[in-house]
Protein backbone atom coordinates (compact mmCIF):
# COMPACT_ATOMS: atom_id res chain seq x y z
CA UNK A 1 0.00 0.00 0.00
CA UNK A 2 2.96 2.16 0.80
CA UNK A 3 4.79 1.50 -1.71
CA UNK A 4 1.19 2.49 -4.46
CA UNK A 5 0.79 6.05 -2.67
CA UNK A 6 4.41 6.70 -3.18
CA UNK A 7 3.70 5.88 -6.90
CA UNK A 8 0.72 7.68 -7.16
CA UNK A 9 2.27 10.51 -5.09
CA UNK A 10 5.01 10.84 -7.69
CA UNK A 11 2.79 10.91 -10.84
CA UNK A 12 0.33 13.77 -9.22
CA UNK A 13 3.56 15.55 -8.94
CA UNK A 14 4.43 15.29 -12.74
CA UNK A 15 1.20 15.97 -14.01
CA UNK A 16 1.23 19.32 -12.06
CA UNK A 17 4.72 20.29 -12.84
CA UNK A 18 3.59 19.44 -16.51
CA UNK A 19 0.52 21.84 -15.79
CA UNK A 20 2.56 24.58 -15.29
CA UNK A 21 4.92 24.24 -17.63
CA UNK A 22 2.17 24.06 -20.38
CA UNK A 23 0.77 27.13 -18.90
CA UNK A 24 4.32 28.46 -18.92
CA UNK A 25 4.56 27.68 -22.87
CA UNK A 26 8.06 27.06 -23.85
CA UNK A 27 10.96 29.35 -23.57
CA UNK A 28 10.54 32.44 -25.23
CA UNK A 29 13.19 34.86 -27.35
CA UNK A 30 14.05 38.16 -25.96
CA UNK A 31 11.94 39.85 -28.54
CA UNK A 32 13.30 43.42 -27.13
CA UNK A 33 17.41 41.77 -27.90
CA UNK A 34 16.80 40.81 -30.81
CA UNK A 35 15.47 44.48 -31.97
CA UNK A 36 18.81 45.93 -30.74
CA UNK A 37 20.91 43.24 -32.12
CA UNK A 38 18.95 43.67 -36.08
CA UNK A 39 19.25 47.50 -35.39
CA UNK A 40 23.05 47.48 -34.69
CA UNK A 41 23.92 45.62 -37.39
CA UNK A 42 21.46 47.69 -39.76
CA UNK A 43 23.75 50.58 -38.83
CA UNK A 44 26.80 48.44 -39.48
CA UNK A 45 25.80 47.50 -42.82
CA UNK A 46 25.02 51.50 -43.85
CA UNK A 47 27.97 52.53 -43.47
CA UNK A 48 30.54 52.96 -46.18
CA UNK A 49 33.41 51.12 -44.49
CA UNK A 50 33.66 48.41 -41.72
CA UNK A 51 32.11 48.29 -38.31
CA UNK A 52 32.29 45.64 -35.75
CA UNK A 53 31.06 45.85 -31.99
CA UNK A 54 30.91 44.26 -28.89
CA UNK A 55 28.65 44.85 -26.23
CA UNK A 56 28.31 42.83 -22.87
CA UNK A 57 25.80 43.05 -20.51
CA UNK A 58 28.12 43.76 -16.79
CA UNK A 59 25.62 42.62 -14.71
CA UNK A 60 24.66 38.97 -15.78
CA UNK A 61 27.74 38.73 -18.51
CA UNK A 62 25.52 38.25 -21.96
CA UNK A 63 27.06 39.88 -24.51
CA UNK A 64 26.25 40.78 -28.51
CA UNK A 65 29.10 40.77 -31.18
CA UNK A 66 29.44 41.60 -34.78
CA UNK A 67 32.77 40.87 -36.33
CA UNK A 68 33.89 41.77 -32.50
CA UNK A 69 36.99 39.52 -32.78
CA UNK A 70 37.99 41.63 -36.26
CA UNK A 71 41.42 43.61 -35.34
CA UNK A 72 41.84 47.22 -35.78
CA UNK A 73 43.99 50.25 -35.59
CA UNK A 74 43.27 51.40 -32.34
CA UNK A 75 43.99 55.34 -32.76
CA UNK A 76 43.32 56.89 -29.04
CA UNK A 77 41.54 53.97 -27.32
CA UNK A 78 44.82 52.20 -27.11
CA UNK A 79 45.19 55.09 -24.07
CA UNK A 80 42.69 52.69 -22.15
CA UNK A 81 45.13 50.24 -21.14
CA UNK A 82 48.15 52.54 -20.89
CA UNK A 83 45.70 54.21 -17.81
CA UNK A 84 45.32 51.22 -16.59
CA UNK A 85 48.33 49.91 -16.05
CA UNK A 86 49.60 53.37 -15.00
CA UNK A 87 47.15 53.16 -12.21
CA UNK A 88 48.30 49.17 -11.54
CA UNK A 89 51.66 50.51 -11.08
CA UNK A 90 50.29 52.85 -8.06
CA UNK A 91 48.51 50.17 -6.72
CA UNK A 92 51.92 48.24 -6.52
CA UNK A 93 53.88 51.03 -5.16
CA UNK A 94 51.18 51.58 -2.30
CA UNK A 95 51.79 48.25 -1.60
CA UNK A 96 55.58 48.70 -1.63
CA UNK A 97 56.82 48.03 -4.98
CA UNK A 98 59.80 49.82 -5.83
CA UNK A 99 60.96 51.00 -9.88
CA UNK A 100 56.89 51.79 -10.39
CA UNK A 101 55.69 54.60 -12.10
CA UNK A 102 53.11 56.63 -9.47
CA UNK A 103 50.35 58.94 -9.69
CA UNK A 104 52.11 61.85 -7.76
CA UNK A 105 55.83 61.94 -9.54
CA UNK A 106 56.64 64.89 -11.12
CA UNK A 107 57.55 65.69 -14.83
CA UNK A 108 58.80 69.32 -16.12
CA UNK A 109 57.53 69.80 -19.63
CA UNK A 110 60.94 69.83 -21.78
CA UNK A 111 59.50 70.39 -25.30
CA UNK A 112 61.16 67.81 -27.35
CA UNK A 113 58.54 65.69 -26.20
CA UNK A 114 55.71 67.79 -28.65
CA UNK A 115 54.39 65.71 -31.20
CA UNK A 116 51.02 66.97 -33.25
CA UNK A 117 48.00 66.91 -31.41
CA UNK A 118 49.40 67.49 -28.05
CA UNK A 119 47.06 71.31 -27.46
CA UNK A 120 47.80 70.79 -23.76
CA UNK A 121 51.36 70.23 -23.69
CA UNK A 122 52.26 72.79 -25.79
CA UNK A 123 50.66 75.56 -23.82
CA UNK A 124 53.63 74.63 -20.83
CA UNK A 125 56.83 76.87 -20.23
CA UNK A 126 59.62 74.71 -20.69
CA UNK A 127 61.87 74.02 -17.94
CA UNK A 128 59.21 75.39 -15.41
CA UNK A 129 55.99 73.91 -15.82
CA UNK A 130 55.65 71.09 -13.71
CA UNK A 131 52.48 68.24 -13.70
CA UNK A 132 52.38 64.85 -12.18
CA UNK A 133 51.58 61.61 -14.04
CA UNK A 134 47.98 61.91 -12.83
CA UNK A 135 48.07 65.23 -15.10
CA UNK A 136 49.58 63.50 -17.97
CA UNK A 137 46.64 61.30 -17.72
CA UNK A 138 44.10 63.88 -17.44
CA UNK A 139 45.61 65.52 -20.30
CA UNK A 140 45.81 62.00 -22.30
CA UNK A 141 42.03 61.11 -21.07
CA UNK A 142 39.88 64.47 -21.47
CA UNK A 143 41.68 65.92 -24.69
CA UNK A 144 44.16 63.14 -26.04
CA UNK A 145 46.75 64.94 -25.69
CA UNK A 146 49.74 62.80 -27.87
CA UNK A 147 52.67 64.13 -25.66
CA UNK A 148 51.10 63.81 -22.64
CA UNK A 149 50.28 59.97 -23.81
CA UNK A 150 54.41 59.39 -25.09
CA UNK A 151 55.92 61.14 -21.71
CA UNK A 152 53.40 58.18 -19.88
CA UNK A 153 54.59 55.19 -21.95
CA UNK A 154 57.80 55.87 -21.19
CA UNK A 155 57.49 56.41 -17.74
CA UNK A 156 55.37 53.25 -17.36
CA UNK A 157 56.76 50.64 -20.31
CA UNK A 158 55.36 49.87 -22.84
CA UNK A 159 56.36 46.17 -22.40
CA UNK A 160 54.66 46.26 -18.94
CA UNK A 161 51.34 47.42 -21.06
CA UNK A 162 51.72 44.45 -23.39
CA UNK A 163 52.14 42.11 -20.14
CA UNK A 164 48.83 43.16 -18.87
CA UNK A 165 47.29 42.51 -22.05
CA UNK A 166 48.65 38.87 -21.78
CA UNK A 167 47.99 38.66 -18.36
CA UNK A 168 44.19 39.43 -18.97
CA UNK A 169 44.21 36.78 -21.94
CA UNK A 170 43.93 39.75 -24.33
CA UNK A 171 45.59 38.05 -27.52
CA UNK A 172 45.04 40.84 -29.99
CA UNK A 173 45.60 43.63 -28.53
CA UNK A 174 49.02 45.80 -28.73
CA UNK A 175 50.63 48.69 -28.00
CA UNK A 176 53.41 48.85 -30.41
CA UNK A 177 54.47 52.30 -31.07
CA UNK A 178 53.96 56.09 -29.57
CA UNK A 179 51.54 59.03 -30.59
CA UNK A 180 52.07 59.86 -34.27
CA UNK A 181 55.31 57.75 -34.92
CA UNK A 182 54.29 57.34 -38.84
CA UNK A 183 57.40 55.56 -39.65
CA UNK A 184 56.49 52.55 -37.52
CA UNK A 185 52.89 52.45 -38.58
CA UNK A 186 54.43 52.43 -42.18
CA UNK A 187 56.63 49.40 -40.97
CA UNK A 188 53.63 47.82 -39.46
CA UNK A 189 53.92 48.51 -35.93
CA UNK A 190 50.30 49.61 -35.40
CA UNK A 191 48.68 49.72 -32.42
CA UNK A 192 45.73 47.42 -32.47
CA UNK A 193 42.85 45.74 -30.72
CA UNK A 194 39.16 43.87 -31.37
CA UNK A 195 36.28 45.06 -29.75
CA UNK A 196 35.97 41.70 -28.16
CA UNK A 197 39.56 42.39 -26.00
CA UNK A 198 38.35 46.12 -25.03
CA UNK A 199 34.93 45.16 -23.92
CA UNK A 200 36.75 42.01 -22.03
CA UNK A 201 38.98 44.57 -20.48
CA UNK A 202 36.66 46.95 -19.32
CA UNK A 203 34.54 44.42 -17.71
CA UNK A 204 37.52 43.38 -15.66
CA UNK A 205 38.28 46.98 -14.85
CA UNK A 206 34.79 47.22 -13.64
CA UNK A 207 34.26 43.87 -11.68
CA UNK A 208 37.57 44.80 -9.96
CA UNK A 209 39.52 42.34 -11.57
CA UNK A 210 42.54 44.83 -12.09
CA UNK A 211 42.44 47.25 -9.61
CA UNK A 212 41.53 47.59 -5.57
CA UNK A 213 37.61 49.27 -5.24
CA UNK A 214 39.38 52.78 -4.35
CA UNK A 215 41.72 53.03 -7.38
CA UNK A 216 39.22 51.40 -9.54
CA UNK A 217 36.49 54.43 -8.89
CA UNK A 218 39.36 56.63 -9.20
CA UNK A 219 40.38 55.72 -12.88
CA UNK A 220 36.38 55.42 -13.85
CA UNK A 221 36.20 58.77 -12.30
CA UNK A 222 39.15 59.54 -14.51
CA UNK A 223 37.58 57.83 -17.70
CA UNK A 224 34.28 59.76 -17.12
CA UNK A 225 35.57 63.23 -17.68
CA UNK A 226 33.79 65.43 -20.21
CA UNK A 227 35.91 64.93 -23.85
CA UNK A 228 35.06 64.99 -27.59
CA UNK A 229 33.58 61.51 -28.37
CA UNK A 230 31.15 59.90 -30.13
CA UNK A 231 29.19 57.07 -27.84
CA UNK A 232 27.68 60.14 -25.33
CA UNK A 233 26.47 61.64 -28.61
CA UNK A 234 22.94 61.48 -28.34
CA UNK A 235 22.95 59.38 -24.51
CA UNK A 236 20.44 61.83 -22.68
CA UNK A 237 22.50 64.24 -20.78
CA UNK A 238 22.74 63.29 -16.96
CA UNK A 239 23.51 59.74 -17.87
CA UNK A 240 27.33 58.92 -16.73
CA UNK A 241 29.69 57.36 -19.30
CA UNK A 242 33.57 56.18 -19.04
CA UNK A 243 35.30 55.75 -22.50
CA UNK A 244 37.87 56.85 -24.49
CA UNK A 245 37.58 57.75 -28.13
CA UNK A 246 39.82 57.81 -31.29
CA UNK A 247 40.62 58.69 -34.13
CA UNK A 248 43.20 58.42 -37.19
CA UNK A 249 42.45 58.67 -41.31
CA UNK A 250 40.02 56.55 -42.38
CA UNK A 251 39.34 55.30 -38.81
CA UNK A 252 36.75 55.80 -36.09
CA UNK A 253 36.20 54.01 -32.83
CA UNK A 254 34.74 54.72 -29.10
CA UNK A 255 35.47 52.31 -26.12
CA UNK A 256 33.53 52.49 -22.68
CA UNK A 257 31.45 51.78 -19.93
CA UNK A 258 27.71 52.98 -20.08
CA UNK A 259 25.72 53.35 -16.80
CA UNK A 260 22.20 52.23 -17.57
CA UNK A 261 20.23 52.55 -14.43
CA UNK A 262 20.59 49.39 -12.73
CA UNK A 263 21.95 47.82 -15.83
CA UNK A 264 25.53 49.19 -16.84
CA UNK A 265 27.08 47.58 -19.88
CA UNK A 266 30.26 47.81 -21.65
CA UNK A 267 30.57 48.85 -25.56
CA UNK A 268 33.23 49.03 -27.35
CA UNK A 269 33.07 50.16 -31.63
CA UNK A 270 35.49 50.23 -33.92
CA UNK A 271 35.35 51.43 -37.66
CA UNK A 272 37.79 51.15 -40.79
CA UNK A 273 38.07 52.18 -44.79
CA UNK A 274 36.03 54.97 -43.61
CA UNK A 275 35.76 57.24 -46.61
CA UNK A 276 32.89 59.55 -44.87
CA UNK A 277 34.58 59.82 -41.09
CA UNK A 278 31.53 61.88 -39.94
CA UNK A 279 29.35 59.40 -41.00
CA UNK A 280 31.15 56.95 -39.01
CA UNK A 281 31.27 59.10 -36.07
CA UNK A 282 27.63 59.38 -35.76
CA UNK A 283 27.06 55.83 -36.73
CA UNK A 284 28.89 55.03 -33.40
CA UNK A 285 26.38 57.19 -31.82
CA UNK A 286 23.47 55.55 -33.06
CA UNK A 287 24.69 52.17 -31.99
CA UNK A 288 25.29 53.48 -28.24
CA UNK A 289 21.46 54.70 -28.26
CA UNK A 290 20.14 50.96 -29.53
CA UNK A 291 22.34 49.30 -26.85
CA UNK A 292 21.05 52.37 -24.27
CA UNK A 293 17.52 51.92 -25.23
CA UNK A 294 17.52 48.25 -24.31
CA UNK A 295 19.67 48.41 -20.99
CA UNK A 296 17.68 51.08 -19.89
CA UNK A 297 14.47 49.42 -20.64
CA UNK A 298 15.20 46.33 -19.21
CA UNK A 299 17.17 47.94 -15.89
CA UNK A 300 13.38 49.09 -15.22
CA UNK A 301 11.07 46.66 -16.48
CA UNK A 302 10.20 42.85 -15.18
CA UNK A 303 10.59 39.82 -17.13
CA UNK A 304 7.42 40.48 -18.91
CA UNK A 305 8.06 43.91 -19.94
CA UNK A 306 6.19 45.83 -17.12
CA UNK A 307 7.52 48.99 -16.31
CA UNK A 308 8.49 48.93 -12.22
CA UNK A 309 7.81 51.81 -10.02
Amino acid sequence: MRTFSCALGRLVLIVLCAGRLAAQGPPKPDLLWEKMTAQVTAIAQRLDGVMSVSVVDLTDGRSFALNAEQVFATASTIKLPLLIELYRQEQGGRAGTSGVARLADRYTFDPADLVEESDIMAGLTPGVSVVTNHDLAQFMVAVSDNAATNVLIRRVGMDRVNALLRSQGLTQTLLRRKMIDLAAARRGDENVASPADMTRLLGNLFHGKLLDSTLTAALLTQLSTGKKSYLPRDLPGDVRIANKPGWLDGVRADIGIIYAARRPFAISVMTAYVRDERAAELAIGDVAVAAYRYFEMVGRTSPYGRVMP
